[in-house]
C-alpha cells in the first residue's frame, strides 16, 4: 500500500471540486492539493451532464446561498467564456405562466429579479408574441430574463481542468474512497493511504455517503431525480427563438419541462424529474442496487404519504411524464402547438443531487455546506451549481474551509 500526503484533499471532480481547488491553491500557492475522482476524468456526472444554462438567479430567495452566487457566477462564468474563447450564446430566458394559477407568480418573480440584481422585464401579450410567437401564457404575457446565457459545459470542464492542472494541482482518477479516519486525519483510496490536512467534500451524488464516512451530514441523504429530455424535431415547424420556461412551483425545486438551445442549435426540451433508483441510474436498471432501491424507495414512500410541499402532486404529474405522450402534453403548456411526434429521442439524461432533511422531512431547497472534524462537506450542489461555480468557490472558501 502506498502513502501520500495533501495539505488539502478535495473529494470529488465535478466542477464545485475543482473551482474550490484552483481558489485554495490561489490563496495558498505553496499548499499541495490533491483532486480524488472515482471516474477515469473529470466530470462525468452532473457537471459534465449540465445543460450549459447560465441561471440568472431569479427563482431563489434573497436571503438564500443560490440567491447571493448565482447572478454573479452567471456573469462570471460568461466573461470567462469569452475571454477563454469559449463559446457562449446569449438567448436571453421568457418565462410565461403555464396555468392560470401560475399569473401570480409572475409579480413575485419580478419582485425577486429585482433585489437579486437580475435584468427582468414583463412583457405584454403583443411583446411575447413578437418575440416569442411559439410560446404559450394564461394571460398572454411573461417575463424576458435579458442576460441568462448558454454555454458549451464540456468545453467550460475541459478548460476550467487544464487551469487547475496547470497550477499544480494533481487529479487522480479511477479509485474509490474506503475508510476514513477523521481522527488522524487519513484517508483510504484504493491501494493509497492519504494523509491530509483538511478534506473538502465535492463529491455531488455521493456527498453524502462520503460526509457519512467522515461521520457528518447524517441528518441528510440523496433523494435522486432523473431528468431526461426529447429533441425537437427541426422539421416541426415551430421556432423557438429564446429558453422558454414555465412559472415553476417554487415549493419544490424544481423549474419544470422548458426548452433549451445547446450552442450546435439543438433544441432539447425538458427534463423530467422523475425518482432515479440509484446514484447513477441514468438507464433502465443500470446503477441501481438492492439496498439503493430499498433505501430510496422507502424515502419516497414516506414522502409521497406525508404529501409535504406538493410531493403528492409532484410525483403523479412527474411520473406520468416519463412516457412520451405525457411528457408532451406537459411541454405544450409552453409550446402548444408541440405534438408527439414532435419529440426525437435524446441520449441526455442527469440526475439531481438532491438532498432530503430527514429531520424534517423537506426537500433541500438551498445549497448546503456543513463543516466536519477537520473537513468541509458541500452537500446539494444542485442547479444552478454550475453557474455559480467560481463565486461558490470562494464563498466556501471564505466560511468553511481553513485556508
Amino acid at each position: 500500500m502506498g502513502a501520500r500526503t495533501a495539505d488539502y484533499l478535495v473529494i470529488g471532480a465535478g466542477i464545485v471540486g475543482l473551482t474550490v481547488a484552483a481558489e485554495i491553491k490561489r490563496r495558498r500557492p505553496a499548499a499541495s492539493v490533491l483532486i480524488l475522482e472515482k471516474e477515469d476524468k473529470p466530470g462525468r456526472h452532473s457537471s459534465g451532464r449540465n445543460s450549459g444554462v447560465l441561471h440568472s438567479g431569479i427563482y431563489y430567495p434573497p436571503a438564500s446561498l443560490k440567491a447571493k452566487v448565482c447572478g454573479a457566477g452567471a456573469k462570471e462564468m460568461a466573461a470567462y467564456c469569452e475571454a477563454r474563447g469559449l463559446p457562449l450564446k446569449k438567448l436571453g430566458k421568457i418565462l410565461v405562466p403555464a396555468a392560470a394559477v401560475d399569473v401570480p407568480q409572475l409579480d413575485l418573480l419580478l419582485e425577486r429579479g429585482r433585489v437579486n440584481d437580475v435584468d427582468v422585464v414583463r412583457l405584454s401579450a403583443d411583446e411575447l408574441k413578437r418575440m416569442e410567437p411559439e410560446a404559450g401564457s394564461a394571460n398572454g404575457e411573461a417575463l424576458f430574463v435579458r442576460s441568462t446565457s448558454v454555454v458549451s459545459s464540456s468545453d467550460v470542464l475541459a478548460s476550467v481542468v487544464s487551469d487547475v492542472r496547470g497550477a499544480g494541482i494533481e487529479i487522480l482518477c479511477g479509485g474509490q474512497v474506503g475508510r476514513v479516519d477523521p481522527e488522524r486525519r487519513i484517508l483510504h483510496w484504493g491501494g493509497d493511504s492519504i494523509a491530509y490536512g483538511h478534506a473538502i467534500n465535492t463529491a455531488g451524488l455521493h456527498a453524502d455517503a462520503v460526509a457519512h464516512l467522515f461521520g457528518s451530514g447524517e441528518r441528510y441523504t440523496l433523494l435522486p431525480f432523473k431528468g431526461i429530455y426529447w429533441k425537437l424535431d427541426p422539421s416541426s415547424g415551430i421556432a423557438v427563438n429564446h429558453l422558454i420556461y414555465p412559472v415553476p412551483d417554487l415549493r419544490v425545486p424544481f423549474l419544470g419541462v422548458h426548452t433549451t438551445t445547446a450552442i450546435d442549435g439543438t433544441v432539447y426540451v425538458g427534463p423530467t424529474a422523475v425518482p432515479a433508483f440509484g446514484r447513477e441510474n441514468y438507464r433502465g436498471l443500470s446503477g441501481v442496487t438492492p439496498s439503493e432501491l430499498v433505501r430510496i424507495g422507502s424515502h419516497l414512500a414516506r414522502q409521497y404519504l406525508s404529501g409535504r410541499d406538493g410531493f403528492r402532486r409532484l410525483a403523479w404529474q412527474e411520473g406520468r411524464r416519463y412516457f412520451k405522450p405525457w411528457f408532451a402534453e406537459a411541454a405544450r403548456a409552453i409550446l402548444p402547438r408541440l405534438r408527439p411526434e414532435h419529440l426525437l429521442p435524446s441520449t441526455k439524461v442527469g440526475i439531481r443531487a438532491q438532498m432530503l432533511d430527514k429531520e424534517t422531512g423537506s426537500l433541500v431547497t438551498d445549497f448546503l455546506v456543513e463543516k466536519g472534524r477537520s473537513s468541509t462537506h458541500v452537500l446539494n450542489a444542485i442547479s444552478p451549481a454550475f453557474t455559480s461555480a467560481f463565486p461558490l468557490a470562494r464563498h466556501i472558501c471564505d466560511d468553511w474551509v481553513p485556508v
